[in-house]
């Protein structure tokens, strides 16, 4: 499966918990959430994956976390903020260049509309 496959499942699981729920939860709440309806779908899925850095050949634990990682190929980030800045969007590429990944999702669910709140990142890598 390919990561614009995934992609489209990711999203529809994710405007589905959105209707469920609606804004103003918690980010952990929409996490389980979404985790529990992708996992429905039939990915395979890591919740907070531990991502190490690369630090003068070394592979260090920073403490950094994935959120969720889709399939071993889409890394989606979750939030539930009033509106998503450019540091989010600098955060889910450091995560894709440092997994090698493609691709990466960065659902704010806070928001009206959960279209006005995904972001598509690419990694040119």
């Amino acid at each position: 499966m390919n990561e614009n496959v995934i992609s489209n499942i990711i999203i529809g699981c994710a405007i589905e918990v959105h209707k469920q729920l609606g804004p103003g939860l918690l980010e952990s709440t929409y996490e389980t959430c979404l985790i529990y309806e992708l996992r429905q779908k039939g990915l395979q899925i890591l919740q907070q994956k531990a991502l190490p850095i690369i630090y003068k050949g070394r592979k260090l634990d920073a403490g950094y976390r994935i959120d969720i990682l889709a399939e071993q190929k889409v890394i989606v980030e979750v939030k539930s903020i009033d509106m998503l800045a450019d540091i989010h969007v600098a955060q889910i590429l450091t995560y894709l260049r440092l997994k090698e990944l493609k691709l990466g999702l960065l659902i704010n669910f806070n928001s009206v509309l959960l279209k006005n709140g995904i972001r598509r990142v690419v990694n040119n890598l």
